[in-house]
């Protein structure tokens, strides 16, 4: 039975992708799909990265749709840095609870306290906190944005476990607000160290949205895409992974040869899962649903977005 089912679902797959190429072309859409997406959207996406990259293709893309797998506000940022274009992501359901952790009331209250912070959100943030705020960073600029600026004061906001990691490299003094990625935060030390025990001779490679004591393990600490790029170029043949488990798509496709054993089974964002290949069809055959960031929110929070793409 349940090789029946897989093979069922291999040829529902099948014709899945050749509804997906005619609609494409039907549309002039382009696929955008985060490295944290379920294997099957990662396939059919024209472009796979992590939030920066994805932001760069949203804002250079020349197709008349964006269809963005991943959550929430990444479809914002791409409406953002992309307002002619139509953006729409395959479920609406999507969403970021490290976002929702900050609100503009209690940021505005914060700038209020610090007057002449600069604000710096990371980019896992709604577009009315991106609208307050001065510039924007991902994890793999994090350290080059906040080095950039020229403040004696750094509100950052929201997550508590890379605007650590941040201020550790470059020794300004962050003011933090309290959020957290519930992903990433579960990974503990116990966690790492029953791993190193049973693979001794595998590398840790761990995301900096991790808690500062797990990360403080790390043989390898970066952004989900550097992670990527460290281990495809390593010698070393096993990995323990310190982030989400959707990124074993991209490593193994990068190195076969190579294991990658993640060093929690609850590494995965149910956020990211929501969407599949059956939703991401239909999303394109009914053009829903579409992602809406009123005009004088993006305006504002445009700035703080070209003003990341900008930093090099």
């Amino acid at each position: 039975m349940e090789a029946l089912a897989l093979e069922r679902k291999q040829e529902q797959n099948r014709e899945l992708r050749i509804r997906l190429e005619q609609l494409k072309k039907e549309r002039n859409a382009i696929i955008l799909a985060h490295y944290y997406q379920r294997d099957e959207i990662q396939e059919v996406a024209d472009f796979r990265g992590d939030s920066f990259l994805l932001a760069q293709k949203a804002a250079e893309t020349d197709a008349e749709v964006i269809v963005f797998c991943g959550v929430h506000f990444m479809g914002e940022s791409a409406k953002i840095l992309a307002p002619n274009k139509t953006v729409i992501i395959p479920d609406e359901r999507a969403g970021c609870p490290m976002a929702d952790m900050v609100n503009v009331e209690g940021l505005r209250k914060l700038k209020a306290q610090h007057p002449n912070a600069k604000v710096v959100t990371y980019i896992n943030s709604s577009a009315e906190i991106k609208a307050e705020t001065d510039i924007c960073c991902t994890s793999a600029n994090a350290v080059k944005v906040i080095e950039s600026l020229d403040a004696e004061e750094i509100i950052w906001v929201p997550d508590k476990n890379l605007g650590q990691y941040v201020q550790d490299q470059t020794g300004k003094k962050l003011i933090i607000w309290e959020g957290y990625c519930n992903t990433h935060d579960m990974l503990t030390v116990k966690d790492v160290v029953e791993m190193r025990a049973k693979y001794p001779d595998a590398e840790f490679v761990v995301h900096p949205e991790c808690r500062p004591e797990v990360v403080a393990m790390g043989d390898y600490v970066g952004s989900t895409t550097s992670i990527l790029e460290y281990c495809r170029k390593s010698d070393r043949k096993q990995f323990i992974v310190g982030t989400e488990d959707g990124t074993g798509y991209q490593l193994r496709k990068d190195s076969p040869d190579k294991e990658f054993h993640f060093a929690t089974k609850f590494l995965v964002c149910p956020n990211m899962k929501v969407n599949n290949l059956k939703k991401l069809v239909k999303a394109l055959e009914t053009m829903k649903p579409q992602i809406y960031v009123p005009p004088a929110i993006a305006d504002k929070a445009r700035t703080s977005l070209e003003r990341m793409l900008l930093v090099k």
